[in-house]
């Protein structure tokens, strides 16, 4: 074999193992017949383990959409939506949310009205604010007025 048949063999190969770690996505979906432009006020239910105050950072970037967000360990009932979360965290080299999925709920009944995910490998990492913008942008961006 001639030292380019292995040099592209290797550029393939290293390419290979390479775009494995360059995942993005970024989902949403919003039910039919939601009215979230009827949304004023939201209370985000903050998760018992989270230490790193993901549910602040929903209440304050949805506060910075014109929406009344308030954040507790309750669901409060007293409101037009309640949020949910789940963030997932990885290591490489430091830490760093791979993955964080909310919900809007309705608050009579818990039933789910939309739901925004954003997932992002190392090399196409964000900040916990920027994925906490993301998800809440792509479920927002649908709203019928």
């Amino acid at each position: 074999m001639s030292y380019s048949g292995i040099a592209i063999g290797f550029i393939v190969a290293a390419s290979a193992l390479l775009s494995g770690c360059a995942v993005n996505r970024a989902t949403a979906s919003v039910e039919p017949s939601a009215r979230l432009g009827d949304i004023r006020s939201v209370h985000i239910v903050r998760l018992p383990a989270d230490e790193r105050k993901i549910n602040q950072l929903i209440a304050d970037r949805l506060g910075q959409m014109g929406l009344v967000a308030t954040t507790g360990d309750d669901k409060r009932r007293n409101v037009d939506a309640i949020v949910t979360y789940l963030d997932r965290w990885y290591w490489d080299i430091t830490m760093y949310m791979i993955e964080l999925t909310i919900v809007v709920r309705n608050p009579s009944d818990d039933f789910p009205v939309a739901t925004g995910n954003s997932l992002h490998t190392s090399l196409t990492r964000k900040s916990p604010p920027e994925m906490v913008d993301e998800v809440l942008t792509n479920i927002w961006k649908e709203v019928k007025k």
